[in-house]
């Protein structure tokens, strides 16, 4: 599979366009995929526009990758020809820092290898699944149990897992009172998921026309956290407040609804340029809140999420779209114009590819 359709940034300042790419030859631990489905994150507008810093390119995004086994290494083990997996945030890690060995690769203390803009041994960087097919080492792949809405999977190998990650660890279930904050890729998932694990979920949305929608994604209230009322309301009640926001906001609003030892977890990152505004120092060290953060998951954990995912019938709400309509998506997504994930349906970058 030398030569492989992608779509690239060139520059932080250009539209994604046509490009090709050349994928490795499968080795004996290596798994190789028809790419069928990838999800748009906002991960991925960051890193193609620069706005994180680093980018290199070209740039081909993607890292919530879907689709079927064409070819196995000879030391493969546990995936077939014909298998249903997923790619999601990374390819390669160390393997053998104290992170690594607890299966939480995520964390590796020498840095995990990314999906897409991540360096490989040899220099050069990895491509995304902005792209026909991809070849992965076994250790990165992970089983779909779901069999069919396999786009709507799809996004659950990075909005699934950045919010199911947070809320396993701090023991989201019944009895614990949750706030998910924006109802967008990440935080429609985070409704989601509290739910099914029990917890009593309070949505914030600056938007009122979400709050129907928040209730019939899971959440048991919706605050518009715009109105002071309803903000006071909640104060010191929650246990924990998973912020998926990704614009810069003023934090010190949920720490103040922080109960006795809860936490406000970030997943939602602004661009370096625009940070958060930095939180009072008495917002924390009254009733000793917890102000933390959160990286997608282990391996491990994913596979975990998938999991539970579909033994309780969760998929993300998606919009299905096409690989030329990429840059339309990323413009709509910046307007929050999307219920609530695009997913690029690859055989159009296929037939593109093709027609040429």
């Amino acid at each position: 599979m030398p030569h492989t359709p992608a779509y690239a940034a060139q520059s932080a300042d250009k539209p994604l366009g046509p490009h090709t790419i050349e994928r490795r030859a499968p080795g004996a631990h290596d798994v190789a995929i028809d790419i069928k489905f990838c999800g748009v994150c906002h991960s991925d507008l960051h890193t193609a526009r620069d706005e994180w810093g680093g980018t290199k390119y070209p740039c081909v995004p993607g890292h919530e990758i879907v689709g079927t086994v064409t070819a196995v290494g000879e030391d493969v083990k546990g995936f077939k020809v014909g298998d249903t997996v997923g790619v999601g945030c990374m390819v390669d890690s160390c393997g053998h820092c104290d992170p690594c060995k607890a299966g939480e690769e995520n964390y590796c203390e020498n840095g995990f290898t990314g999906t897409y803009d991540g360096v490989l041994p040899d220099g050069s960087h990895t491509f995304g699944g902005y792209s026909t097919n991809i070849v992965v080492d076994q250790r990165f792949v992970l089983r779909i149990p779901h069999k069919d809405k396999l786009a709507a999977v799809a996004p659950l190998l990075c909005a699934g897992i950045t919010t199911y990650s947070p809320l396993r660890h701090w023991k989201t279930g019944p009895g614990k009172k949750v706030g998910i904050t924006g109802l967008g890729g990440l935080g429609h998932m985070g409704v989601k998921l509290a739910h099914a694990m029990g917890a009593h979920v309070v949505l914030f949305t600056t938007s009122p026309g979400k709050v129907a929608d928040g209730k019939r994604l899971g959440a048991d209230e919706v605050v518009i956290s715009k109105d002071p009322v309803q903000m006071a309301k909640h104060a010191a009640s929650f246990d924990f407040i998973l912020d998926t926001v990704s614009a810069p906001h003023d934090l010190n609003v949920y720490l103040k609804l922080l109960s006795l030892n809860g936490t406000l977890c970030l997943v939602g990152a602004p661009p370096v340029s625009t940070p958060h505004p930095s939180p009072a120092v008495f917002n924390l060290s009254t009733n000793r809140r917890q102000l933390a953060g959160s990286n997608i998951g282990g391996i491990r954990e994913t596979q975990e999420m998938l999991d539970f995912c579909a033994a309780h019938g969760i998929v993300c709400d998606i919009e299905t779209i096409a690989m030329r309509d990429v840059n339309k998506a990323y413009e709509r997504m910046l307007k929050n114009d999307v219920k609530y994930r695009f997913v690029i349906d690859m055989q159009s970058l296929k037939d593109e590819a093709k027609a040429a």
